[in-house]
């Protein structure tokens, strides 16, 4: 039988110490990540849960190369996260990011870069299934729309005066981590990108906003997520992955809109699966 591993990451604040006094203060997102691990739960996977303090680079880095070493052929692996977004200049002049900006999670202690995540996602076995729902701003490459209205119960984006203020101040990290990730990636992909692609598991990735929008906090989950929890109906919900995202479309405002994108090896068969299915 297939396994099942499933990480949860929801920060109501993070780190003022490494943010430059900020401390990010949001309502609920450690109850998205309980949530989220309650439907993982009852579906059949193993859960970890990090809350606020324990949701750090390492110990995220460390649970999803756990998972990468147990999970074969067949498995899944559910990852979700619930907190701010940011972005940081990309170095690297990689036509994978058309806008110049690497997207980030807001992690307690620094941002997790998306190609942090690309490069733990790629550590997964061909064959295994993996879903990824991220509750945040930017998680479709976004930027805020100009003279878009602020939802009024807050937004998941960390300030872009405060993202400029420490990315200036620690430019000299995130350079040199981004330039070490393209080379690794770079020599993983051989000179015709054959061997990466022969490496990837199938990902599908559904993200709360698009690439202009916002993701809105709310005073028990996060819009997304609230939004995900009444699809899924404490598991009533039958339709695949498209017809899932498509029904939590619908119950979002057109201000913030889903983004569904697929990644590694064809997606075809999981896809078409009922989520959370192991």
């Amino acid at each position: 039988m297939p396994a099942g591993l499933s990480i949860h990451a929801g920060l109501d604040t993070v780190d003022p110490a490494r943010y430059d006094g900020w401390d990010g203060a949001l309502v609920a997102c450690e109850n998205d990540a309980r949530d989220m691990a309650r439907i993982a739960r009852s579906a059949g996977f193993s859960e970890t849960v990090l809350l606020t303090a324990d949701a750090t680079v390492d110990n995220l880095t460390a649970a999803l190369r756990e998972a990468a070493a147990k999970l074969v052929p067949d498995d899944i692996l559910l990852l979700t996260y619930s907190g701010h977004g940011g972005q940081v200049p990309d170095v690297t002049g990689s036509d994978e990011e058309p806008d110049a900006l690497d997207e980030t999670l807001v992690l307690y202690d620094r941002q997790f870069l998306d190609d942090e995540l690309h490069r733990e996602l790629r550590g997964f076995a061909e064959g295994v299934r993996i879903a990824v729902l991220l509750d945040c701003c930017h998680s479709g490459s976004g930027i805020e729309l100009p003279g878009a209205p602020l939802p009024e119960t807050g937004i998941r984006m960390m300030p872009v005066p405060r993202q400029q203020r420490i990315y200036e101040r620690d430019r000299g990290f995130f350079e040199e981590l981004q330039r070490s990730l393209q080379e690794a990636a770079e020599e993983a992909a051989g000179p015709f990108g054959e061997a990466r692609a022969a490496r990837e598991a199938s990902a599908i990735l559904i993200s709360a906003c698009q690439d202009n929008q916002l993701a809105s906090d709310g005073p028990v989950n996060g819009a997304f997520t609230g939004a995900l929890l009444d699809v899924w109906q404490e598991g009533a919900f039958r339709g695949g992955y498209r017809s899932f995202h498509r029904a939590i479309q619908r119950r979002l405002p057109a201000t913030q809109s889903p983004n569904l994108h697929l990644t590694g090896s064809p997606a075809g068969t999981f896809l078409r699966q009922r989520p959370f299915t192991i």
